[in-house]
């Protein structure tokens, strides 16, 4: 189980962006967090995915609490959780390949004997062409790129999925397209889905149970 208690977290002296936040999601649960632009759940989101460390409380995996966030913490976990953001060009390098943006958890987790066949495997998944993998992110479309990005955070085969308004930039066809692997993969694995949005049909067709902000959170 994945459980966020009591979460505070911001970025500056301004003051937090979350407050007193309280999730859980179960071993294979898709859940739905529904709420404004503002509010704070993609700054909850990346607390889930141990990216960004919260000024109060608690994150625990199978009732192992968290101490270290980031590269501080464990790379059992840190490798457990996959996650896609919003906007695919924030989070891809431009200097690199989409062959080498997908490979590149293998080899910095010693596994770079498995990216030729892993990275080949998951294109096909996500539906990015072979001629698509030696461009450069400035070299393909927005869509095209969040498929890199869906390919990448499931190299490492995580236990956890946190997709953060993954599909808010993408046409309609695409969106299905992404949400569809992301199921197979779930369905597959048995992996848990956190999926962060403000679309509550998306949501409520994705996820098994959706909440709302103002039910989880202060403020």
């Amino acid at each position: 189980m994945l459980e966020l208690k009591g979460i505070t977290a911001g970025y500056d002296r301004r003051g937090p962006v979350v407050r007193d936040a309280h999730l859980a999601l179960h071993p294979g649960e898709a859940l739905g967090l529904l709420g404004p632009s503002g509010c704070g759940k993609s700054t909850l989101a990346r607390v889930a995915a141990l990216l960004h460390r919260p000024d109060r409380g608690t994150v625990a995996f199978d009732g192992r609490t968290v101490t270290g966030f980031r590269h501080r913490a464990p790379r059992s976990l840190r490798t457990g959780v996959g996650v896609v953001f919003q906007q695919p060009r924030l989070s891809a390098d431009p200097r690199l390949s989409l062959y080498d943006l997908v490979a590149e958890p293998l080899r910095a987790t010693g596994r770079r004997t498995e990216a030729e066949a892993a990275v080949a495997a998951l294109a096909d998944r996500v539906g990015l062409g072979a001629g698509l993998l030696a461009r450069r992110p400035h070299e393909v479309s927005d869509g095209q790129l969040q498929r890199a990005c869906l390919a990448r955070a499931l190299v490492l085969r995580p236990r956890w999925l946190v997709c953060d308004e993954m599909t808010a930039m993408l046409d309609a066809s695409t969106t299905a397209a992404l949400v569809g692997v992301v199921e197979e993969y779930r369905k597959e694995t048995g992996a848990g889905l956190l999926a962060v949005g403000h679309d509550p049909v998306l949501l409520r067709r994705w996820c098994d149970r959706t909440a709302h902000w103002s039910d989880i959170a202060d403020g």
